[in-house]
């Protein structure tokens, strides 16, 4: 393997949409979500070390999720686990771990993935990667691998491309927002647009140089680190300067500013697992096209429901139908499919009413 390959493996977020299975002291990415016997971040983990080492896989989280993290990757080391004392989107956390990923090792190529992203063709998903690699190691650009659109969804950020280009590689025109319904379906007539789904590859001299062009501040505050990353004082350093950088995602603080920007179209299946109707697609579903994790079921004039318990119970449902059935100790969540976005504000009217400790 290439000791210049690097990862980092974004496992900091909330995942608040999945709620009341993901909580903020135990989020998605620590659970086996599809059943497979896998968690999220096991999964993940396991897919980049096809063709980075192991040992390059660096884990950016929370520092509550610190023993979560040795306890679901016991290969990993603690020079490996970036913690975050505080949360600032993924701007910062992204630069602070390129300039320690430089400082080792200067000729570095790394791609940032979420760690809770479901792909089902490891192989394609590794070819794509090795491509971007090759591309992002002779040039001074920002890459990210976008994602075919198969329906007009309003949910995903878009990439536009230059579609004058029969290169595989396209220069990217513009990053755009989650669109509204009929704008979606716009891009998709165009057929130059991809979802964004956040996984970026470049290499570590070109993200420092976009951040100390595009994002001075930030760039002098971590820049001053330098000196004690990958020391025994760099904690004090973190602990001390962390929660004076901005809230700001990598995708407005460099992504969007500069003209070095590329994308490569995937050629692998993809799911962002981001709510519980996303997780409802992936899953066989029995007769009935209810989708059952973790349960044993009886159902009567009931569809399209996503049904899940915490260990093996025997739910009868009767009449409803495209629900969320969601059973976990002290919570049970029944919900329609149709108003899953609403689960974030759900959950914070329990934490209001009954206290934090449900979420």
């Amino acid at each position: 393997m290439n000791k210049n390959y690097y990862a980092i493996l974004m496992a900091g977020g909330v995942g608040s949409r999945f709620w009341p299975v993901s909580t903020q002291d135990f989020p998605k990415q620590f659970h086996d979500m599809l059943g497979t016997g896998d968690t999220l971040i096991q999964k993940t983990f396991n897919r980049l070390s096809k063709l980075i080492p192991k040992e390059n896989i660096f884990i950016l989280t929370n520092k509550r999720y610190n023993d979560l993290v040795f306890e679901q990757l016991p290969e990993v080391t603690k020079r490996q686990v970036v913690l975050e004392p505080a949360m600032r989107n993924t701007a910062p956390c992204i630069l602070y771990a390129a300039l320690k990923i430089q400082k080792e090792n200067e000729d570095a190529v790394m791609i940032v993935a979420p760690s809770d992203h479901w792909i089902e063709d490891e192989d394609a998903f590794t070819q794509n990667v090795q491509d971007a690699f090759d591309f992002c190691s002779n040039s001074n650009t920002l890459m990210t691998l976008g994602i075919q659109p198969t329906f007009p969804n309003t949910g995903y950020g878009y990439i536009e491309f230059d579609k004058s280009s029969e290169k595989a590689i396209k220069s990217v025109h513009q990053f755009r927002e989650k669109p509204d319904y009929e704008t979606a379906k716009a891009f998709l007539d165009q057929g130059n647009f991809l979802w964004n789904a956040g996984i970026f590859i470049w290499s570590v001299s070109s993200v420092i140089d976009a951040f100390k062009k595009n994002q001075d501040k930030l760039y002098e505050l971590f820049e001053k680190g330098i000196e004690v990353y990958n020391t025994d004082f760099e904690d004090d350093f973190i602990r001390d300067n962390y929660s004076k950088a901005e809230n700001i995602s990598v995708d407005y603080a460099i992504m969007e500013a500069s003209d070095n920007v590329f994308v490569l179209p995937a050629t692998f299946d993809w799911n962002d697992l981001g709510t519980w109707g996303s997780l409802y697609d992936k899953l066989e579903k029995d007769k009935q096209a209810n989708a059952v994790v973790n349960a044993k079921t009886l159902t009567e004039d009931a569809s399209g429901n996503m049904i899940r318990t915490s260990s093996d119970k025997v739910v009868v449902v009767d009449g409803l139908k495209d629900y969320i059935i969601v059973d976990k100790e002290e919570v049970l969540l029944i919900f329609p499919k149709t108003k899953e976005q609403d689960i974030k504000k759900v959950l914070q009217k329990v934490k209001d009413t009954y206290g934090e400790h449900y979420g």
